[in-house]
């Protein structure tokens, strides 16, 4: 499990903000308490010299630091006494001017030693649905709000297809990392209902921590080229994010212009992310027989051979949702 750089840059410098505001707050809410019970100020001084003290006491050499210790130890207690006594009776609760960690268990750094925290994980979600976002609807488009209904009635042929298809989609989203269908073909006529429970698998397998990049097959493949061709920093990385990231689904393949190089880079994308058992969903106009005359062989067979087929069929959702 991984986010892409940008992805992680992102959430990690929002993460920073927020700890950098928590100590601004505490910083202002000092200030105001010492403004108005001036002690507090002298008993926070005071408290930052016993630990001071307490520390030069333990190493000065030939003493028995332990009776100076205890002294300091019993001056220490009754100065926090004092500021906690001091604080409620002016309405504060004891601990108002503790520093606390928004995250208990990261203490707001991210990180549980080599783990992500839960803290930052839901952070970078926030920001991959960010760019999710800009090219999917992921509000509206729910496994919630899927409708059978547009496919004809219970008992008809693309309704019962249908129902089978979203059943599917649904496990594979929800049980992402066990489901044993790792990549999922998508075809069928346009306006079948392809990109929205694409958009659906998305959005779920995001909230899950995962990776997850969408793409359309022109652009994907464009990143490519400009990276082949022209060396280009920003399609390198786009490259690496389509290779390596948990969840892949590329829209609309067979849209793009077929060439001698994107039929690489297709092979090149499906090989290696079978080769790295990384997940795939993809979508297409195209039929499985338009998919075997129009890629090459090598292609062709890992589409239809290492892929679930899930054949859409009914009436064109879109034209259907404007009547």
């Amino acid at each position: 499990m991984s986010y892409e750089p940008q992805v992680l840059r992102a959430a990690t410098e929002r993460l920073a903000r927020r700890r950098l505001n928590q100590e601004q707050e505490y910083a202002r809410r000092r200030q105001q308490v010492y403004d108005q019970l001036p002690r507090l100020a002298v008993i926070e001084r005071q408290l930052r010299q016993t630990v001071a003290l307490a520390a030069v006491t333990a190493l000065r050499a030939g003493d028995d630091p332990v009776s100076a210790i205890n002294a300091i130890r019993d001056k220490n207690l009754a100065l926090q006494k004092e500021s906690d006594d001091l604080l409620r009776q002016h309405g504060y609760p004891s601990d108002y001017l503790d520093e606390k960690p928004l995250c208990p268990i990261c203490k707001d750094s991210g990180w549980v030693g080599a783990q992500m925290c839960g803290c930052l994980k839901s952070l970078c979600t926030e920001e991959q649905n960010k760019l999710l976002s800009s090219m999917l609807d992921l509000q509206g488009q729910s496994f919630d709000s899927f409708r059978l209904d547009y496919y004809g009635s219970v008992y008809s042929t693309d309704r019962m297809a249908m129902q089978t298809i979203f059943n599917t989609c649904k496990l594979y989203a929800e049980q992402f990392q066990t489901f044993p269908i790792r990549n999922l073909l998508m075809t069928g006529t346009p306006g079948v209902g392809k990109t929205f429970l694409s958009a659906c698998i998305a959005r779920t397998v995001s909230a899950q921590g995962f990776s997850v990049v969408y793409d359309t097959a022109i652009h994907v493949f464009a990143q490519f080229e400009a990276e082949r061709f022209t060396r280009d920093q920003e399609s390198r990385q786009d490259t690496r994010r389509y290779l390596n990231c948990d969840l892949l689904i590329l829209d609309d393949l067979g849209s793009e212009m077929t060439t001698p190089f994107t039929q690489s880079a297709l092979y090149q994308l499906v090989n290696t992310r079978l080769i790295n058992r990384l997940s795939t969903v993809i979508s297409t106009n195209l039929t499985p027989e338009e998919i075997s005359h129009r890629y090459s062989m090598q292609s062709s067979s890992r589409l239809l051979g290492e892929y679930q087929l899930l054949q859409f069929q009914g009436p064109d959702i879109r034209r259907k949702k404007n009547q």
